[in-house]
């Protein structure tokens, strides 16, 4: 199954470095099943590791301080040395992994080089998370080869500073959480505050999960992001005012939210009815899809989108026209868009029978109305991060 990537990452080790390589690790990409934007709201979130990976083939330099990594899709390269003091460089993919490195160059941590190639079959830009896989992916081989001793959790938490620190983005710990955290057939449940987490069984029953990649990125993504949060900020600081006894955001009711309505404004109002109403619609999904109830599954994905799309005002119209169409198809459960928003893709719940109709109708109808080719990508949940041994390399 992972030949197709494995394979190819040996191959261009093995030309480069004209050695084998002593260890093989996949690092997965991740798809949130439901919790959009909750998860800087004390809220829950629904992820898992899919069978999208970053495979990385790496050989340990014990007589050299100096660390060769090649990214085999990028066509690049980049050195540097294990014991000089590592800062932010103008090529990104490596910043995943300097941020990494700087958090744990520490002189009880003994380095010596390395030579490491990596490939993904992770779409770039497509919300499935390639910085954390390439992020996590690293910490854990830096935990492995050198006996570092750390946590999954720690590695997860090292991975989401490192792009706070080193690339600059203020990310949650969702995704890191999920490459890391991962079991096949099993969605996490995770706590966004606390990290405490639980797993469910993803048994759907004959339905897939699809995801259409709208291949579009609208500019306002990053504004927007920081727009909703200063309302939802906005909307909390009123409610607390009112109900200080309240601890947690998600403890706030529907009923109290109307009750200040007034206070905070029409707007406000809209963000935090939309994120109340999503904390609870992930814990009503963590159950639906661990009893096989994958019709209620899809009707949640439904809501969720509906009111990302008007009550969060996160949407686009190439994401509310995949989700409309898509659902008016036959063996479809549910829809909605993943991710922050403005562009992206959505994921879809479709019967396994019916995805190629479905895929070919809404690749149709989407070129026609927007001139764009649609991708497609199928996902099946998945491990976390691991070793691959020997006996998978050919």
């Amino acid at each position: 199954m992972h030949e197709q990537l494995i394979n190819p990452t040996l191959e261009k080790f093995r030309a480069e470095f004209r050695e084998e390589p002593e260890h093989i690790f996949l690092s997965p990409g991740r798809i949130n099943i439901i919790g959009e934007h909750v998860d800087y709201s004390d809220g829950f979130v629904l992820p898992a590791a899919i069978d999208k990976y970053i495979c990385f083939a790496v050989r340990k330099l014990p007589q050299t301080s100096l660390c060769t990594i090649i990214a085999k899709d990028l066509g690049e390269e980049y050195t540097f040395d294990v014991t000089k003091e590592v800062k932010p460089v103008q090529q990104m993919w490596m910043n995943y992994i300097l941020g990494v490195f700087s958090q744990l160059q520490q002189k009880e941590n003994p380095f010596c080089g390395m030579e490491i190639v990596f490939s993904s079959t992770i779409p770039m830009g497509s919300g499935l998370s390639s910085s954390a896989a390439l992020e996590c992916g690293f910490a854990y081989i830096l935990n492995e080869l050198f006996d570092l001793h750390l946590t999954k959790k720690e590695i997860a938490v090292i991975g989401q500073k490192s792009e706070h620190t080193f690339a600059g983005v203020q990310c949650g710990i969702m995704d890191q959480f999920a490459s890391v955290f991962g079991k096949e057939n099993k969605v996490i449940m995770l706590d966004c505050n606390s990290l405490e987490h639980q797993y469910f069984d993803a048994d759907l029953k004959g339905y897939s999960l699809l995801l259409f990649d709208s291949c579009v990125k609208h500019s306002h993504l990053t504004s927007g992001y920081n727009e909703r949060r200063k309302d939802v900020e906005h909307g909390k600081k009123v409610l607390w005012k009112k109900f200080p006894e309240v601890e947690k955001f998600r403890d706030f009711t529907t009923t109290m939210l109307d009750s200040v309505k007034e206070q905070m404004g029409s707007v406000s109002h809209k963000r935090c009815l939309y994120l109340l109403k999503e904390i609870k619609r992930v814990e009503m999904a963590a159950k639906a899809i661990s009893a096989g109830n994958v019709e209620y599954l899809g009707t949640l994905l439904t809501e969720t989108h509906a009111g990302l799309s008007t009550e969060f005002e996160v949407s686009c119209n190439e994401l509310d026209f995949l989700v409309e169409n898509t659902l008016q198809q036959e063996g479809v459960l549910g829809a909605r868009m993943m991710g922050g928003g403005f562009g992206g893709c959505s994921i879809n719940l479709i019967q396994e029978d019916k995805a190629e109709k479905v895929i070919q109708a809404i690749s149709e109808k989407y070129l026609e109305s927007f001139n764009i080719q649609m991708k497609v990508y199928q996902v099946k949940i998945s491990d976390g991060i691991k070793e691959y041994t020997n006996e998978y390399i050919i």
